[in-house]
């Protein structure tokens, strides 16, 4: 009888003892394949970092992403700006690319949940903040079609609102994170004022001491100048025989755009 109960005993703990193993196992493979993901994410990071383009409704942002992310967008009338938030993947050769998230515009119901979601839910490696000198078209209200007349001193004025938002989701996201946080102001339709795009690039600087060179500065001084990059560059997005500049001149744009996207991303 203490024989057999012995045996019972022994096996007993062999059964724990496997048990013990197989939870061990099974947990090394659990953390394994974490390990494994974890890896795999950071190298979609580097390879094809997340840049969130921002900017009001009618700024262009979704005709500039199409041209950086070689994306053709049907011919046809003016739209509403889009009510959700965008995905474009520019795959730029070598397993390199970038991935963008356009944020809509002030008229979108959901614009803050994607401004939550590109800065704080899964923030971004870069942003694109698009403006156009007062040149953003005009949109109508209640997802009506069409462009709407609309004041440049107005729509200045609203740009400027518009980025005092974005800015200060921009500041939260840099004191949080140890790495330094990129941002490139594309000027776009530059060729609507082909003769002034000197000047305008100089008024959305920082230190122009212009309204948006101002909020620029207060950005820099809220997340740290050493944590902030800061470039501002014109693009356009249309070019040719009936637009202020030639489709070289813009492609030459779109080219300086990306290729200071890629350096930023250590892409080259």
């Amino acid at each position: 009888m203490r024989a057999q109960s012995a045996r019972v005993v022994s096996w007993g703990r062999l059964a724990a003892a496997g048990s013990r193993e197989r939870g061990v196992a099974l947990a090394t493979a659990v953390g394994a394949l974490a390990g494994g993901r974890q890896r795999a994410r950071r190298a979609l990071r580097e390879r094809y970092p997340t840049i969130a383009v921002t900017g009001m409704t009618g700024v262009g942002k979704t005709a500039l992403i199409d041209r950086l992310s070689r994306h053709t967008t049907p011919t046809g009338p003016v739209e509403v700006g889009s009510a959700v938030m965008e995905r474009r993947t520019r795959n730029a050769g070598k397993l390199r690319g970038f991935r963008f998230r356009v944020v809509p515009g002030e008229n979108a119901a959901t614009r803050l949940g994607a401004l939550d979601h590109v800065f704080h839910d899964d923030a971004v490696d870069g942003v694109l903040h698009v403006v156009a000198n007062g040149y953003a078209t005009g949109r109508r209200v209640a997802g009506i079609s069409g462009a709407a007349a609309v004041d440049r001193e107005q729509q200045l004025a609203r740009e400027l609102e518009d980025w005092t938002i974005t800015a200060h989701r921009i500041a939260s996201m840099a004191v949080r994170r140890e790495q330094p946080t990129w941002l490139i102001i594309a000027v776009t339709k530059v060729d609507l004022f082909p003769d002034e795009i000197e000047s305008v690039v100089q008024a959305y600087s920082p230190g122009s001491g212009t309204p948006f060179g101002n909020r620029l500065d207060e950005l820099r001084a809220l997340a740290g100048a050493a944590k902030l990059s800061v470039d501002v560059l014109p693009v356009c997005a249309e070019g040719g025989r009936t637009a202020g500049i030639s489709a070289k001149q813009r492609d030459a744009y779109v080219a300086a755009v990306e290729a200071r996207m890629a350096q930023l991303c250590g892409h080259v």
